[in-house]
């Protein structure tokens, strides 16, 4: 107890000065005394026991304690200490009507907003009420944030460390922290739902089935659109489990849900799956796109396949012509890391050959590619080092010889470009559909070299390449080049050079293909433009509501009376807006600058290309993956986890789509909580 507390919370005599103490009895200086101000003495009383003798009772336990004796005061602290901390058994079983008000410190790592404040209160200071909602809101947090199992909160160590920092907190079951999670996820998506309203374009999805231990699959949906601020967004919006997921239906369900559930019927642009769909099943898919949705450009745009799957299968043919050579090198690696004294030797060998490479060796993790590229391109740097290791170290007899490492540097020269492309998915939050139209050609007429050389196992294992790199430019080149013409750096000119070094003497014909379609995809914007979104909506609404003196040549111009009018304005206004298209490709390249934000550009000319910059915003939101950012290596398929397998569809969905939203934070929805039991 300090000599400040005391003096806090003693009666003083008013007109004395503040750190004058009283030292006698009421009874021998009746004098007014100034109200006490303390916590405490909300839960205590003060009782005279004998002559200059009193003492301090709690009002739910009836303990007493030391207040007073004489000229003696014993102060508030240990009243607080019983208060503060718990030790009240009356308070612990929940008696008291005043228990609800139950007074303990705000924990910082609990989250929120709130400042923390100091373990007893001063007057500038005041406790913060315990409250039990909010801990459990932000246990639910914490549980979908960090994928932690739900049934934590049973777990003994778990709940002994909730006890320790607040002995009120109720335990939770399984089934209320469940019940907080999906509660959780119900209000992200209403804020979602809120701001998605306000969407002007289109909406792309891709789409990323997983597996499960239970030959169940679950089907991962992902938007990605441009909002009215022209920010390009990726959001998770459902996870569809399947029964049967290599049935042809499988996706169409999945998609016919989606859209539903998000209210994007009519709104849809481009599909991209993660796996290649079979024929039926993409028979399967039409039918439901041209119910739900306009088919834009006459479907074209709608189907397309994964070109991080597409590269990881590129990778694995690599890996599998060369596994031989790369086992060789991952012993010696293995040999190198897995000894302290092995690894100080190598680095001792390397500094006296003095060997220039500033790479580390590490071990692969052989469900990545791109770890076990990383791992023979440095191996490779460090060949003298492993050449001259057994001279040193007489154990290691694994040395890979001068042709391993040759066939070795031929693997990193194919597995290369394919990283430096992947590479740009795992870092850029900008447009890649532009990016990969350069990536992708720049991979084709490299294996298209590589299939001339002389060198039989480099010619069969680019061919084999090539074969899966010419079924997705086939697919996709469309929408790649589209994408391209709609960067102002580019435009139609990287196209025409780019098809003619794949095209030959055939570039005229695949170029105007492109040409015809990005001219037919615009006439379709000018002829089917968008529903008003909200937001737009509001404003004309508002706009029109501010006009009060409407006369009858004024209703006569904006109801009926003019129909033929309103034909003639859409026919020349069809006319004009073609030639917005044809002005814009007329009209001279910007400079090549690395750093150009191509949405930014549209955003900053819309009022130039009204209908032109609508089009260019769908299209530059269309995304090339529908893999993960941390998921672009794999090179073997997704699958859940056991115990996410062992919950409930709509828990998992729940789970994995708010751990999402709440990656970007929430909007301005209310925080009210949503409370809910299973």
């Amino acid at each position: 107890m300090t000599e400040m507390t005391e003096i806090a919370d003693m009666e003083t005599i008013p007109g004395e000065s503040n750190n004058q103490l009283a030292l006698t009895t009421p009874e021998a200086h009746p004098i007014k005394r100034r109200k006490k101000k303390s916590m405490v003495w909300e839960y205590f009383t003060i009782e005279n026991v004998s002559a200059g003798c009193r003492r301090a009772y709690c009002k739910r336990c009836k303990q007493s304690f030391a207040y007073s004796t004489g000229s003696k005061v014993a102060g508030t602290s240990h009243l607080k200490r019983h208060i503060a901390k718990g030790t009240c058994r009356a308070l612990l079983r929940g008696q008291g009507q005043d228990n609800n008000q139950f007074i303990t410190p705000y924990n910082p790592k609990m989250g929120g907003s709130e400042p923390p404040k100091r373990r007893y209160r001063s007057p500038s200071s005041p406790f913060i009420p315990f409250d039990q909602d909010r801990c459990r809101h932000e246990i639910a947090r914490m549980i979908i944030m960090h994928e932690y199992p739900l049934h934590i909160v049973e777990h003994p160590g778990f709940i002994a460390f909730v006890q320790s920092l607040q002995p009120q907190f109720d335990k939770m079951s399984f089934n209320t922290v469940q019940g907080d999670c999906v509660a959780t996820y119900l209000r992200e998506k209403q804020s979602l739902m809120k701001f998605i309203e306000g969407i002007p374009g289109r909406f792309c999805l891709t789409l990323d089935m997983w597996s499960s231990n239970q030959t169940l699959g679950y089907v991962f949906i992902t938007g990605h659109f441009v909002d009215s601020d022209w920010k390009l967004h990726r959001r998770v919006f459902n996870v569809v489990m399947e029964p049967y997921p290599d049935s042809h239906s499988a996706l169409s369900h999945a998609i016919a849900a989606c859209l539903s559930d998000w209210s994007l019927e009519g709104k849809l642009f481009s599909l991209t799956f993660n796996h290649p769909l079979s024929e039926a099943g993409l028979e399967n898919l039409r039918p439901l796109l041209c119910v739900k949705n306009p088919l834009i450009l006459n479907g074209q745009l709608l189907i397309r396949n994964c070109i991080a799957r597409t590269m990881s299968s590129m990778a694995k043919d690599v890996l599998g012509a060369g596994q031989e050579i790369i086992k060789k090198i991952r012993d010696s690696v293995k040999y190198v890391k897995m000894s302290e004294s092995h690894d100080d030797k190598f680095i001792q060998v390397k500094n006296q050959l003095q060997v220039p490479s500033e790479k580390s060796l590490f071990l692969d993790n052989q469900t990545r590619w791109n770890t076990t590229y990383q791992m023979l391109a440095a191996a490779s740097e460090l060949k003298g080092v492993f050449d001259c290791l057994d001279t040193y170290g007489p154990d290691y007899k694994l040395a890979p010889s001068m042709e391993d490492w040759k066939l070795a540097e031929t693997l990193c020269s194919f597995l290369k470009p394919l990283f430096d492309a992947a590479s740009i998915l795992t870092t850029t939050t900008l447009p890649t559909v532009i990016t990969f139209f350069y990536e992708v050609w720049k991979i084709h007429v490299d294996l298209g070299r590589s299939i001339t050389s002389e060198d039989p196992f480099i010619s069969n294992l680019a061919k084999s390449m090539q074969e899966k790199i010419d079924k997705y430019w086939k697919d996709c080149s469309l929408v790649l080049a589209m994408a391209v013409v709609m960067d102002p750096r580019f435009k139609m000119k990287l196209v025409e050079f780019s098809f003619t070094k794949i095209y030959s003497e055939d570039a005229p014909t695949y170029i105007k293909t492109v040409d015809d379609g990005i001219h037919e995809l615009f006439l379709e914007y000018v002829a089917l433009p968008l529903p008003l979104t909200p937001t737009y909506a509001e404003e004309v609404n508002g706009a029109n509501n501010g006009k009060t003196n409407e006369s009858h040549y004024g209703n006569l111009l904006s109801d009926h009376g003019l129909t033929d009018f309103d034909v003639y304005i859409m026919e020349t206004n069809s006319q004009q807006m073609k030639s917005e298209l044809d002005q814009y490709l007329e009209e001279s390249l910007l400079p090549r600058v690395q750093e150009f934000d191509v949405v930014g550009w549209w955003k900053l000319n819309k009022m130039k290309y009204p209908t032109l910059s609508k089009m260019a915003r769908d299209i530059l939101s269309i995304p090339v993956s529908a893999a993960a950012p941390e998921s672009i290596f794999d090179i073997t398929d997704k699958q859940l986890d056991e115990y996410r397998s062992s919950l409930r569809p709509e828990t998992v969905e729940a789970l994995i789509c708010a751990k999402d939203w709440l990656h970007f934070g929430s909007s301005d929805v209310s925080n009210a909580l949503v409370k809910m039991e299973f």
